[in-house]
C-alpha cells in the first residue's frame, strides 16, 4: 500500500507540474495579439483659392507696391492672375500670369515674363485658413530682367472673402446733400481671366432722381467687381448710371469710395461709404 501511495503522489506531482510548467503547452485558443496603435490621420490640405491682396516691401530702394487677383488650386498645383499697381515698371492694366506649388503650408509661385521681368514668390500660408479666419501669407519676393531687374524684398498677403450681402450705405454729393442706398449683391465664384470677380445684384436710393438699379458685372477694370480690396460697382438706373469705385477696409466692415452719376438728369460727383451688414463667406 506504501508502494502505490508513493506513486499516486508522483503522478500527481507529474499533472501539476505539466499544467503550470514552464513552456509547457497549455489547452485552450491561443491569446489574441495585441491591435497595431492607430495611425495619425493625413494633414488636412490648405485650400487657398479665391481673391488675394498683397503687398510688398522692397529692400532694393524700390517703391511698396500692391498686387492683387485671384489664386485657382488644384492639389498640389496653384495658378493665378494678377495686377500689380504702384511701381514705375508695370503697368496696373496688365495681367501677370502666376504659377507654382503649394507643399503643406509652403508655396511657391513664378510670374510669366511682363517686359522681361520674372516674379518670383516664396513665402508659407498661415493655418488660420482651417478654422475660418483670413489666409495669410509671408514670404519674399525677387524679380529679374528688365526694368526692375534686381528689386526683391517682403511679402505679404491675405485672402478677401466673398461678397455676398445686404449693404446698406451711404451717398454725399457735391453739395453735401445726402441719400441712402440699400444693396443685394453677390460675388461670381470663378474668377475671370484678368483675375477679378465680377459682382451682381439690385440696389434701390432714397433720392427722387432715381429709385432703383441693377449692378452691372464686369471683369477689371469695367463694370462691377472686385479684385483685392478694390470694389468696382455699374449701377444703370432709370435715369442714369451710377459709378462707384471703393476699397474694402481690413476688417471687412465698409468699403470706402467715389462715386459719380452720368447720363441722366442728375449728374454729380461724391463720395459714398457702403457698410457690411451681413456674415461674409469664402
Amino acid at each position: 500500500m506504501k508502494h502505490l501511495s508513493s506513486t499516486s503522489c508522483l503522478l500527481s506531482v507529474l499533472v501539476l507540474l505539466g499544467g503550470c510548467g514552464g513552456g509547457g503547452r497549455t489547452s485552450g485558443p491561443p491569446p489574441a495579439s495585441s491591435p497595431a496603435p492607430p495611425s495619425d490621420p493625413p494633414p488636412h490640405a490648405l485650400d487657398i483659392a479665391g481673391n488675394w491682396q498683397f503687398s510688398t516691401t522692397s529692400v532694393a530702394g524700390m517703391a511698396h507696391a500692391t498686387i492683387s487677383g485671384s489664386i485657382a488650386q488644384s492639389g498640389s498645383s496653384v495658378s493665378g492672375a494678377a495686377h500689380l499697381d504702384g511701381s514705375k515698371c508695370f503697368d496696373r492694366l496688365t495681367t501677370i500670369g502666376l504659377t507654382g506649388t503649394l507643399t503643406g503650408s509652403n508655396i511657391s509661385l513664378t510670374s510669366t515674363s511682363v517686359d522681361g521681368q520674372v516674379t518670383t514668390f516664396t513665402g508659407s500660408i498661415s493655418n488660420d485658413a482651417l478654422n475660418g479666419a483670413d489666409s495669410a501669407l509671408a514670404g519674399t519676393y525677387t524679380i529679374d530682367g528688365g526694368c526692375a531687374n534686381g528689386d526683391h524684398g517682403n511679402v505679404t498677403g491675405i485672402r478677401i472673402p466673398f461678397i455676398a450681402n445686404i449693404l446698406n450705405g451711404t451717398f454725399t454729393t457735391s453739395g453735401g446733400e445726402t441719400f441712402d442706398v440699400v444693396g443685394d449683391e453677390a460675388q461670381f465664384g470663378t474668377a475671370s481671366s484678368e483675375g477679378s470677380f465680377g459682382i451682381t445684384g439690385t440696389v434701390t436710393f432714397s433720392t427722387p432722381c432715381f429709385s432703383s438699379g441693377t449692378i452691372t458685372p464686369g471683369t477689371f477694370p469695367s463694370g462691377s467687381f472686385i479684385i483685392g480690396t478694390s470694389v468696382a460697382l455699374e449701377i444703370e438706373t432709370g435715369n442714369g448710371t451710377v459709378t462707384f469705385l471703393g476699397t474694402l477696409n481690413r476688417d471687412r466692415s465698409e468699403i470706402r469710395g467715389n462715386y459719380t452719376v452720368g447720363g441722366g438728369t442728375c449728374d454729380d460727383t461724391g463720395t459714398a461709404v457702403l457698410v457690411v451688414s451681413s456674415p461674409w463667406d469664402y
